[in-house]
């Protein structure tokens, strides 16, 4: 094997890309990225039953949505039976693999007396040793058979030390005769991804921790086909706040990468807070540019312990991990506005509230109320909801601040037109001027500034917070503040 850094991702296409596998994905695009090595992306869709187009390209969409690139591929794995099944006929001929013509039945119960101590472990497969001529005749009699490797017998072991967990070791005595080719010819995972991984000449496989069990067989069949072995790191599982490994049966879409694509999230913020999940820094850094990320990278840094995904299915606003509303935020809030931008266009777009004149004449004012609003937000979506007032005039009011903002005030019924009538006679519209026409109608009032202030707020937004008042009113514009305060008295009718 050359020094040639060869990884890949290999999904089954059997639903959509969820987290866990778009965590794989990430940890292996990010392991290439940092050695200068190259990424496979390989479909395992010999699953012809469960396999579809439309998985399929939910992977694909997925990974170029979150920015995972490959380097080849994709590849797909039913196309390269006949070299799987060239492989079993190279182990039989080889002798490292026998057929078994051996029932399910006649296997439980010699399993049975192994456990009783009857027989070894090692003996509950007879056809281990069949003669030439006897496989011979069971196959003219036409009985089905399977192919098992044949696993060293004696003393021994299968070692590696993986990446994560240091140095791992099974005794030969604990693994079974393992069958790679089922009795109707098809080639089950361990060979064909053995083969694979051959093929493709990789050189690290980065996988979940699940498959660590199985890592023992798979270097006893690179062995026995001649090739060297590469090297293994197994991520620690992502579990839900119940301490269950993430699903798509029992987690739903909550774990579906698209759900966050449509549930507002930028995909380099959703790349950062997976990457959290299992993985750290020494010096326990969160927010990483791309740069950064695949500069501070190792598989060395994976965590051993799982990591726990906080679903929130009873929170509508925060309905994932809290930390992943987080990331978002703050690259939400964080990264030059002109990346922002069409991000939000597309929300607009979405909510039927977007002005190609925010393209044109209305630029400079699109991309500063985008700057100003972007604070308190978390995901894009707010844009069209929380942001709605800044981009159309047929918005809600927060039926709370209404409340207590508003109607709690039955002197606002009659002050609401009367600001509007001083903010109308200001020539030059203002934050001074503003402020000036608020405080003074206050004092004459005899009333705390803070009522007109909240009050105001909530009628021309809609939400109890925001920006400050002053800079909310000169962003939606003197003539639509003066016509909202105007139409407000609606609400105490």
């Amino acid at each position: 094997m050359n020094n040639e850094v060869r990884v890949r991702f290999a999904p089954s296409p059997t639903g959509y890309l969820h987290i866990g596998g778009a965590r794989t994905a990430i940890y292996n695009w990010l392991f290439a990225q940092k050695t200068g090595g190259k990424m496979i992306l390989r479909i395992e869709d010999t699953d012809v039953e469960r396999s579809t187009e439309e998985s399929i390209q939910g992977i694909i969409d997925g990974l170029t949505w979150l920015g995972v690139t490959w380097d080849e591929g994709p590849f797909f794995q039913s196309h390269f039976i006949k070299e799987h099944q060239a492989a079993a006929r190279k182990l039989l001929d080889s002798g490292h693999a026998y057929k078994c013509f051996c029932t399910k039945e006649d296997l439980e119960r010699r399993r049975e007396k192994a456990k009783k101590g009857e027989i070894t472990s090692k003996e509950t497969d007879l056809c281990r040793g069949l003669a030439p001529e006897d496989v011979a005749a069971k196959e003219s009699d036409c009985i089905p058979y399977v192919i098992r490797l044949k696993v060293p017998r004696g003393a021994g072991s299968v070692a590696f030390k993986d990446i994560v967990y240091g140095v791992v070791e099974k005794q030969y005595e604990d693994i079974e005769d393992f069958v790679i080719v089922r009795s109707n010819g098809q080639p089950l995972y361990l060979l064909t991804n053995a083969v694979d991984d051959i093929r493709d000449r990789i050189s690290h496989v980065v996988r979940g921790q699940d498959g660590l069990a199985n890592t023992p067989k798979q270097i006893l069949l690179y062995k026995a086909l001649g090739a060297p072995v590469p090297k293994f790191a197994h991520m620690s599982l992502t579990l839900d706040p119940k301490k269950a490994k993430i699903s798509k049966r029992k987690h739903g879409e909550l774990v579906a990468v698209h759900f966050y694509r449509e549930h507002g999230f930028l995909s380099w913020a959703l790349v950062n807070f997976l990457v959290l999940l299992g993985w750290s820094t020494s010096d326990s850094r969160e927010i990483f540019s791309k740069e950064e990320l695949i500069e501070a990278f190792s598989l060395e840094g994976i965590n051993r312990a799982n990591s726990i995904f906080n679903i929130q299915k009873n929170d509508p606003k925060f309905f994932t991990d809290p930390k992943a509303i987080s990331v978002n935020a703050h690259y939400l809030r964080n990264l030059p506005v002109e990346e922002i931008l069409p991000h939000v266009k597309s929300e607009l777009e979405k909510a039927g509230m977007w002005d190609p004149a925010y393209e044109g004449e209305k630029r400079d004012w699109f991309a500063r109320t985008v700057d100003l609003i972007r604070s308190r937000y978390h995901v894009l979506t707010d844009f069209g909801t929380l942001g709605r007032a800044y981009f159309a005039d047929d918005y809600p009011i927060d039926p709370k601040p209404l409340k207590k903002n508003v109607l709690k005030h039955e002197g606002l019924k009659e002050w609401f037109p009367m600001v509007a009538d001083q903010l109308e006679a200001i020539e030059t519209f203002t934050p001074e001027e503003i402020e000036r026409v608020m405080r003074e109608m206050a004092e004459d009032l005899e009333i705390k500034s803070g009522i007109i202030i909240n009050g105001i707020r909530t009628i021309v937004t809609g939400q109890a917070a925001g920006p400050g008042i002053f800079d909310i009113l000169i962003t939606v514009g003197q003539e639509r503040v003066v016509d909202r305060l105007r139409k407000a008295v609606k609400f105490f009718e």
